[in-house]
Formats: structure tokens, sequence, C-alpha cells
């Protein structure tokens, strides 16, 4: 489904090239944050996901309840979203 899943910035991996490291439910991936190269994104800011790109800048509480919702949509949905996390890495 892809719906695009919220992540914690941990990490600038490499300002130069906007990549940067993401912790989804204790997943760590590299992603682009290209597009939100205006936001000033730091570690510690939330970010939603999507192929391995950061879409927008959400706070800790949006963070949080997209998460839950995500995980309330029951079935696979929410492990469906971690596998595809998982196997998106930009390097």
């Amino acid at each position: 489904m892809c719906l695009g899943i919220p992540g914690e910035v941990v990490e600038i991996v490499d300002p130069m090239e906007y990549l940067a490291k993401v912790d989804v439910s204790g997943v760590q991936r590299t992603i682009s944050i290209k597009l939100l190269a205006d936001e000033g994104i730091e570690p510690g800011d939330w970010v939603l996901v999507h192929v391995g790109f950061a879409m927008s800048k959400i706070d800790e509480v949006e963070a949080q309840q997209t998460l839950d919702q995500i995980k309330r949509l029951g079935g696979t949905v929410f492990k469906d979203e971690l596998d595809a996390f998982k196997e998106t890495e930009i390097v």
C-alpha cells in the first residue's frame, strides 16, 4: 500500500547530499531529506517517509498519532509499511 510512515531523524549522514538516518520503530535507514531542504531538518525532528524520501516535517505528537492510526488499520498494514521502509535505503 505504501502510505508513508513517520520516522525520527537520528543523524544527518551527508548534509551536502541531504541524507539523513531515520528511525522507524527501531529500524534505521538512510533517506533523502532534499525535498525538505528549506525546513532545516535536524536530529530529533520527525518526518513522514515515503519510498526513501522525507515528504514532510511533522511534530512528535502527529508522528505518534499517525503510527497509532496505521497500526489500527489492522491486518498487515503496519507490517507492510515497515517492510517497505526496510527495503528502501538511499546510499
